[in-house]
């Protein structure tokens, strides 16, 4: 990875960040407004904005007072966005000139936002609940334990597109209720509860074969301790009610005594063709010859199966054998019911003289619990102390550590209890502690002077590995912050971070959420209609389905004999077309391999320091041969599963997140693109100027072209005629091209010349005046013209990422100083991670932890209403 942060350079970012050059000394307030601001306005806006119009609800010439004009700062926060993105005045108008805009801006900025570039607002302080992806990382970080979050919590609720925002990460009493539960789970499973235990040895499903096994012991036999156990996918062995089966291993027993013996199986069942199997089999389990377990199954619904004998044994060889018996040969047979072999364990001897150290016994105890009560006293708080303190990511005081270490105390002097179970309910405590759950937070001492509190390193540290890990600090932040050396080291800390392979987590999270790629393995597609468009429409084809339909829906004892022979011949005709293999499907592997596209190609940006344009434009792109052949990309000569980097063809459609199929399939309908919502992507999350939600009373899109008969009408004539309506041109003006312009790409994300029988048009005019022929010279037009609001809306993106908090007007001084060091970067990553995490947002915060109220999540609401749009 290239190096990305100079000291010196880093140092000049501080001050610039969280300093900046003074305003130009212009009048401010109504004064400002009057002679600076009004005369540009009545120029070029009051024709739709006074006079008594007041189209899109904004009219500049009927404030009360210069009081009413400068209050009310939604509104001229939406104009400095309309007036930088050349939204307004509209293309076709006169503009104003380029210092006329300056100005406007600076009043803006000076007198409403009253924005002060030496002390940008560092804004308000959410205390922010960890998400479940958050929660994940940081046990596994913190314990080594693989804990299933997104089964055992709800799903977090998100806001203004992410799901790490401080104001929707709500705690409410179930999700209390569950985090005590998976407190107790993840102790229990991590920390030991006694000094001593039986020996626990894994034999792995997938380690079982056919007839007789005779190995020489448990290691040559596939057996692992129970430490080192795969995941049931990767050792299982499927075993098929069909056929008669014995399967055998063999283990070696150290010693004699009695041990456990667990059986560990899951019965699958795979639904074929609408058809249940109703089959059944029996299944035998022996150690040794003798029978320990005899049942029938039949179909049991994916049920994981788990058994525990007690069986005394002598030291050496001894052989597991499980069988299969088919009980129904007469039965048809599915084949979709198989016995899945996890695993056996063997745990023993149970007599305590043979019993040794539990796994992981010396990362939580360095040494045997004393005898002394004192002696005891004191240890637990030796062990318990470093636990807490990387749990609540900083160091905690004595009173706190003294208050687990009674808690541990009372229950490990409880009769029957072990003083590492007294700990482990210590350690439930922590993990169910809003100290563990929230990111404490707290400021440096402020000198009077300063006029934001700086947050401390501890907290630094914190922001640092959420912002790039999504999990906790790791040693070397939590030392550099305890030596107050974390900010002297930022700029290789942030190397460093970006270098580990956590930060992959940055790269999912981010993008699956900014670019909706978290979506593409769940979205719905069909496949077989989606490609059926591509064909000329049949009109007996049409005719028959509404025949179909008709007779489907009639009473079946109202059908006399010709209706359902001439219903059940549509069916077998319906079954043999969707029996017929389509060219292409949206399998798992598919949607997979496009989100990886899409992630590695964001990865491949930042690790190597690429300009951000590359995103909007490029000539290459990530491929595996699976995707390549989607694309019909099969010149390419890309072979294999793994997506890697491919140089892309002269004049390729492809080139960019615009053109690649998670971007291109999360935007449509399930049975056909839908322009709108490529649009609305394109301006929500590249240009940064969504519009406005749908009016609740929209008509459905189809239904703008009911009126035409005889005749196929394309999508682009229908979005036509759907712009007509006063209610809908406004949004539809500004959506429909830049959507339009990715027609060339179906559902799928296949490309595509015809639709329906008809040409596919992809030209077009954007609202600001540029025109183009193809998404080819689009995605130019926004690489070159519109960059700047590109990096705009990326470092919004990114800021709200980091912050976990939606931007307000007091931001945007800081967001504009972030633009203006990435463009001078030509768009290099570098400068944007390091505008980041230097600004006054990140590193300070307010003195009061009291912020003024924001206005109401909307984002979120709105993506939702984005899906339901045609």
């Amino acid at each position: 990875m290239k190096q990305r942060f100079q000291p010196l350079a880093w140092a000049a970012l501080i001050v610039t960040a969280l300093g900046g050059a003074l305003l130009a000394a212009e009048p401010t307030g109504g004064a400002g407004f009057h002679r600076q601001v009004e005369p540009i306005l009545k120029e070029y806006c009051h024709d739709c904005h006074a006079d008594g119009a007041h189209k899109g609800g904004v009219a500049f010439d009927e404030f009360t007072s210069d009081q009413a004009l400068l209050e009310n700062r939604e509104l001229w926060w939406k104009a400095l966005k309309n007036l930088r993105a050349g939204l307004m005045p509209p293309g076709k108008k006169p503009q104003p000139s380029a210092i006329q805009k300056q100005s406007i801006e600076h009043w803006i900025k000076s007198s409403v936002f009253q924005v002060d570039p030496a002390h940008p607002d560092p804004g308000r302080v959410t205390v922010r609940r960890l998400n479940r992806t958050e929660y994940h990382n940081t046990i596994k970080d913190l314990l080594g334990i693989d804990f299933d979050t997104q089964a055992e919590f709800p799903p977090d609720d998100s806001g203004h597109g992410f799901d790490n925002i401080g104001d929707a990460l709500t705690l409410p009493p179930m999700l209390l209720e569950k985090y005590l539960t998976a407190a107790r789970t993840i102790v229990s499973k991590a920390v030991p509860t006694a000094a001593g235990v039986p020996a626990e040895v894994v034999v792995p499903g997938r380690s079982f074969r056919k007839g007789i096994a005779v190995g020489p012991g448990l290691t040559n036999s596939g057996a692992m301790p129970a430490s080192t156990t795969p995941s049931s996918s990767l050792s299982s062995l499927a075993l098929s009610y069909y056929e008669k089966a014995s399967v055998s291993n063999t283990f070696r027993a150290d010693h004699d005594g009695g041990y456990q013996v667990l059986l560990d199986l899951t019965a699958n069942e795979k639904f074929i063709d609408n058809q249940f199997d109703y089959n059944k089999c029996r299944l035998i389990f022996r150690v040794d010859g003798g029978e320990l377990h005899r049942q029938e199954y039949t179909r049991e619904n994916g049920r994981a199966l788990h058994y525990e004998f007690d069986r005394r044994l002598t030291a050496g060889a001894h052989e597991l054998i499980l069988e299969v018996e088919p009980l129904t040969p007469d039965q048809k047979q599915v084949r979709s019911l198989s016995m899945r072999l996890d695993s056996v364990t063997v745990r023993g001897p149970l007599e305590p003289e043979h019993w040794v150290k539990p796994a992981n016994y010396a990362r939580y105890f360095p040494k045997d619990p004393p005898p002394g009560d004192m002696e005891r006293r004191r240890y637990a708080g030796e062990v318990l102390r470093p636990f807490v303190e990387k749990a609540y990511r900083r160091p905690v005081d004595s009173e706190t550590v003294d208050r687990l270490v009674r808690l541990a105390e009372s229950a490990y002097g409880q009769p029957g209890k072990t003083f590492e179970a007294g700990i482990g309910q210590a350690m439930t405590a922590v993990l169910a502690s809003p100290r563990f759950l929230f990111r404490e937070e707290a400021a440096e001492p402020t000198p009077r002077a300063q006029v934001y509190p700086t947050v401390d390193e501890y907290a630094l540290a914190s922001r640092l590995s959420y912002f790039f890990w999504s999990s906790m600090p790791d040693d070397e932040l939590i030392r550099l912050a305890g030596q107050k050396n974390l900010r002297k080291h930022l700029p290789g800390q942030v190397n460093r971070l970006m270098a580990d392979a956590r930060f992959n987590g940055f790269i999912r999270n981010f993008t699956g959420q900014w670019l909706q790629t978290r979506d593409i393995e769940s979205v719905s597609i069909d496949s077989r209609q989606v490609l059926a468009r591509e064909n000329t429409p049949d009109p007996d084809a049409e005719k028959n389905g509404a025949r179909f339909r008709e007779l489907f829906n009639k009473p079946e004892e109202s059908l006399t004999d010709g209706e359902k022979k001439e219903l059940a011949d549509a069916r077998v005709a319906f079954r043999k077309r969707t029996a017929t293999p389509l060219r292409a499907e949206m399998t798992g592997d598919l949607r997979r391999a496009m989100r990886q596209e899409t992630e590695k190609t964001l990865e491949y940006i930042l690790r190597e320091d690429r300009s951000l344009i590359e995103l909007l434009d490029s000539d290459y792109t990530f491929l595996n041969e699976r995707l390549a052949k989607h694309y019909g990309l099969t010149n390419l000569n890309v072979v294999g599963d793994e997506v890697r980097r491919v140089s892309l063809p002269p004049q390729s459609a492809r080139g960019g997140i615009l053109t690649q199929g998670s971007v291109l399939a999360v935007t449509s309908n399930p049975t056909r693109t839908s322009p709108v919502k490529r649009g609305l992507f394109i301006l929500d999350n590249l240009l940064g100027t969504p519009p406005a939600p749908p009016p609740p009373d929209v008509t459905p899109l189809e239904d703008a072209a009911k009126g035409i008969k005889g005749r196929t009408v394309s999508l682009r004539e229908t979005l036509a005629l759907h712009r007509e309506k006063p209610l809908c041109s406004s949004c539809h003006n500004r959506m429909d091209p830049l959507g339009l312009a990715l027609e060339n790409f179906n559902a799928m994300g296949m490309f595509r010349e015809t639709e329906r029988g008809l040409p596919v048009d992809v030209t077009g005019k954007l609202l600001s005046g540029e025109e183009f022929a193809n998404v080819g010279e689009l995605k130019h037009i926004l690489a070159t013209r519109h960059a700047r609001e590109f990096y705009h809306t990326v470092t919004e993106k990114m800021l709200t990422y980091a912050l976990g908090r939606g931007l307000e007007y007091y931001d945007v001084e800081t967001v504009d100083q972030i633009v203006d060091r990435l463009v001078k970067a030509e768009g290099r990553p570098s400068a944007l991670f390091a505008g980041i995490v230097g600004s006054a947002p990140f590193q300070k915060m307010r003195a009061n932890h009291s912020p003024e109220s924001s206005p109401p999540s909307k984002p979120a609401k709105q993506r939702a209403d984005a899906r339901s749009q045609p």
